[in-house]
């Protein structure tokens, strides 16, 4: 069914954070797409004016440039506003390691005083970013919420005690919080340069370019990688959740499980590159396996992703193709 024929009030407003990120410019165009009322908060940290740039022109699209550190920007972004899709925030699990207080600043301070800012303006639903990080070292695949070990990265630090506090502002305050713990998403506009970026659009774009890619590790570890449409379907159906769903985190994903080295040479096939990767030492923090169950975000937001790997794979390598 996906999320083309929700229906939210005529005169909806969203607030994105994070909206010029990757999954936040997606969350942006798919809602403006559906004819509702959208406004954007980005300090371009590490969201990208371009991906914005197209929807300028929409009536429907406001963009404010500031920063979710900052309580007085939270409090005027959510004026009026009926849903907050929570996604700004810094990722990355090594760089999280290399900058601990930033993304305590950002990821917890920032995410809080977005919560507080919806709490006081009286916002309907608060739906916020979570990882699959938070599950840290605990084996057992696959991945059930209630099921987590201890923390590997800042980063996932981060993300467990938003969902703390999500927890909390249903609990003491009545505000209805959703966590969607993301399981590697993918797809268009997902930034393929720099050494923090994701390992699908770096590897499509050094093949496009005739490189050779380097594979942290021995290439064996497994993700529940999740394309872009899934994750606008939970944002959107978690805004219609009903109240007694709210305070709890899901897990977002296909609950498909995909080898990276499996990945990699699909790739080559597809792009008709014949090119070895290199292999370099693991990553600090990373976790080996990641597959998810996602039977609890079926049950309490009627979640049923449409889009496997197979039929995500093929359309973010269109998309690069042609962007890149």
């Amino acid at each position: 069914m996906g999320y083309k024929h929700l229906k939210f009030e005529k005169d909806a407003i969203f607030l994105v954070t994070g909206g010029a990120g990757f999954i936040g410019s997606n969350l942006c165009e798919a809602i403006l797409n559906m004819g509702y009322r959208v406004r954007c908060l980005d300090n371009l940290s590490t969201g990208k004016q371009e991906n914005v740039d197209l929807f300028l022109d929409n009536p429907n699209y406001q963009f404010i440039k500031g920063d979710i550190t900052d309580l007085d920007t939270c409090m005027s972004a959510c004026e009026k506003v009926d849903y907050v899709l929570n996604q700004a925030a810094w990722g990355s699990v090594p760089r999280s390691i290399e900058m601990p207080l930033y993304y305590e600043k950002v990821n917890i301070g920032g995410t809080l005083n977005m919560m507080e800012a919806a709490r006081q303006q009286g916002v309907k639903k608060f739906v916020y970013a979570s990882s699959s990080s938070v599950y840290g070292d605990h084996p057992v695949l696959p991945k059930k919420e209630g099921q987590e070990g201890n923390l590997l990265s800042p980063y996932a630090l981060t993300k467990r005690v938003d969902e703390e506090y999500g927890k909390l502002y249903k609990k003491l305050y009545g505000l209805d919080t959703y966590g969607l713990r993301y399981f590697n998403v993918f797809g268009r506009r997902q930034d393929p340069n720099g050494a923090y970026a994701a390992v699908i659009p770096k590897f499509i774009k050094q093949l496009l370019n005739d490189e050779a890619p380097t594979i942290n590790g021995d290439g064996k570890q497994s993700r529940d990688f999740t394309y872009i449409e899934n994750v606008i379907e939970a944002n959107l159906k978690a805004c219609q959740a009903p109240s007694e769903s709210a305070g709890e985190a899901f897990n977002i994903a296909y609950g498909g499980r995909e080898y990276l080295i499996d990945i990699y040479y699909h790739l080559t096939d597809v792009l008709g590159k014949k090119i070895e990767p290199h292999f370099g030492p693991d990553r600090a923090g990373d976790i080996k396996h990641s597959n998810a169950d996602i039977t609890k975000a079926q049950k309490y937001l009627g979640y049923e992703p449409e889009w496997n790997f197979e039929k995500g794979i093929a359309a973010a390598i269109e998309w690069y193709r042609n962007n890149i």
